[in-house]
């Protein structure tokens, strides 16, 4: 855990090339603390894309819960072809958080998590 590159001593990054943006709309939520305003305790990165009330495209990233934002691939796959409503969101949250493992004082970011996950999602598709 105390290596989080692969550079090398006198590299350095000078672009990064990321693919087109999926269709849809893109929110980003950041929940912190009141006494600190950089700090995400938890936040959450959507992009939901919507076809006759079913989702037919989604990205979902998490920050604030581990060393490194990490996109959750798990909940993306509980919400394609799934339709827009409270009930998916929650699965998807469920199936993001299923392996998480709390450290005693930090368990509270679980629930966070999902809860700050199904409010980006319905917002989201509300408006895509």
């Amino acid at each position: 855990p105390h290596i989080e590159t692969v550079l090398g001593p006198g590299e350095m990054i000078t672009s990064v090339v990321l693919p087109p943006p999926p269709s849809g709309r893109q929110i980003y939520r950041k929940v912190r603390d009141r006494a600190s305003y950089e700090f995400a305790l938890v936040s959450v990165a959507a992009v939901v894309s919507t076809d006759q009330g079913a989702i037919s495209e989604a990205r979902v990233a998490f920050g604030g819960v581990a060393h490194k934002p990490w996109r959750s691939i798990e909940a993306e796959a509980a919400l394609i072809s799934r339709p827009a409503t409270m009930a998916t969101y929650r699965a998807a949250a469920e199936a993001a958080m299923r392996d998480a493992v709390g450290q005693g004082h930090n368990d509270f970011k679980i629930e966070l998590a999902k809860r700050t996950l199904c409010r980006t999602l319905a917002q989201a598709a509300q408006a895509s």
